[in-house]
């Protein structure tokens, strides 16, 4: 589906790449190297958070076919035909999860929290009945820091079990 776009006033060419973000077919000229994280911003996504920038912090999350990824470090075009996910997309869902996390008091500043909602949602669709020590294993990508993770582990335990 990908294919060659305009020439650029710099010289470099752009690529053309189709995407479903959040169940909207988009037809998207970008450049080459462009990551997927950048795509969305210039689509008017705004829940996607940037921090590290190297893939290590999981605060850029998004997800690919129901798969968590790192958006900051995922490249565009290899994202071409694909369906992303973004907070936007699963908000009913996602307001389940946020809700048990302020009842555990596992909320602060929240920067981290879309990607760590999506995360959530991708290990449920995933894993049935996981251990304790399998949703440590799951949400390992995903910083926090603010918090200790004690009430994060309460909040995603309950969601984990009320979903079923």
């Amino acid at each position: 589906m990908q294919g060659h776009g305009k020439k650029m006033c710099n010289g470099g060419a752009t690529v053309r790449i189709y995407l479903t973000i959040n169940n909207r077919k988009r037809d998207i000229e970008t450049m080459p190297g462009a990551v997927l994280y950048d795509v969305l911003k210039d689509c008017g996504i705004s829940s996607v958070k940037k921090s590290c920038g190297t893939a290590n912090c999981g605060v850029c999350t998004v997800l690919l076919d129901g798969k968590p990824i790192p958006s900051c470090s995922y490249l565009a075009a290899k994202a071409d035909g694909r369906q992303v996910t973004t907070i936007e997309g699963v908000q009913e869902e996602a307001d389940k999860i946020g809700n048990m996390m302020n009842q555990e008091g596992a909320t602060q500043c929240g920067f981290c929290t879309p990607g760590f909602l999506l995360t959530v949602i991708a290990m449920k669709n995933e894993l049935n009945h996981p251990t304790e020590d399998e949703i440590k294993n799951y949400l390992v990508g995903n910083l926090c820091r603010c918090s200790g993770y004690q009430g994060q582990l309460r909040a995603v335990q309950k969601y984990m079990e009320v979903s079923k």
